[in-house]
């Protein structure tokens, strides 16, 4: 498999393709870096430096490899936070372009906005651009239940609102919804959830929820589901197998008192995921 993965980067810390790229090669996926920032450190710090990445010169990167002959190559484009509007044009037509060169190529877009304790924490155009433009020509969206719905236009709580959501994320243009960090009132104590639907039904997997924010595991999570979704076509095996990688992920992070993803000393559980949660089919 060969993934296109059209996102930020930073020098220090693990968000963006410095989070995505290692997970995949760990599991035998070939990956084709495109960044979109080059910073140092994540803005969570509230202080970084470097440059975001001009469109343009995304751009020309983009069709440098192209014109190595990737693109016929390329099983999924994925793409992450968009640091300002212009890229969103350059990622719909690389997306474009792949499709043309291989038609059953799919696209991953993890629509970035923010979430249910922060709010939106990007651009005040980026959400509406993502509804509007980017999820439409989507394959696979990865939202958390903030993002949900914004996209909507609704506000998911429990299991048949969060589903009705997704089926209405559905019928604007993708065919596969994966609700990230599930937070229904009726969950049980400790607990948080995924939830994926697609053509073939709905499944949700429940995990302990660690009392610690992550910087760069949604990252991950959308990197490794759509991995695994494209490489076995069954989306409750690929909920399984990116739970149970990214929670032995977040708690190895937990357990080591450290601030950044400690994503090298999980690599394991990539490799070899646990499988220690089952997703319970909904629908």
């Amino acid at each position: 498999m060969k993934v296109l993965s059209i996102q930020s980067a930073v020098a220090h810390g693990h968000v963006g393709n410095s989070a995505a790229v290692f997970p995949l090669q760990r599991i035998g996926v070939e990956v084709v870096p495109v960044h979109t920032v080059n910073f140092s450190n994540h803005t969570g710090y509230g202080a970084w430096r470097g440059p975001l990445i001009p469109p343009p010169e995304v751009a020309e990167v983009l069709l440098g490899v192209e014109e190595r002959g990737v693109f016929p190559q390329i099983d999924a484009v994925l793409s992450g936070y968009q640091g300002g509007a212009g890229i969103a044009d350059v990622i719909i037509d690389a997306v474009r372009r792949v499709k043309a060169a291989n038609p059953a190529a799919v696209y991953a877009c993890d629509p970035v906005m923010g979430n249910a304790k922060s709010g939106c924490f990007v651009a005040p155009e980026i959400p509406v651009l993502l509804r509007d433009r980017v999820v439409p020509v989507a394959d696979i969206i990865t939202p958390n239940q903030f993002e949900l719905g914004f996209l909507t236009g609704t506000e998911p709580a429990d299991i048949a609102s969060t589903l009705a959501s997704a089926d209405l994320a559905r019928a604007m243009g993708p065919s596969t919804v994966l609700v990230t960090s599930v937070e229904r009132p009726d969950r049980e104590a400790g607990t948080i959830e995924m939830l994926v639907v697609d053509a073939a039904g709905a499944w949700i997997v429940t995990t302990p929820h660690l009392p610690f924010k992550a910087n760069g595991s949604g990252d991950v999570t959308a990197a490794l589901f759509t991995a695994h979704y494209v490489g076995t076509g069954n989306a409750a095996v690929a909920l399984e197998r990116t739970a149970s990688s990214v929670f032995d992920l977040i708690e190895t992070t937990y357990r080591s008192g450290e601030r950044e993803l400690r994503l090298i000393q999980a690599q394991e559980f990539y490799a070899t995921p646990r499988m220690q949660f089952t997703a319970e089919r909904l629908r």
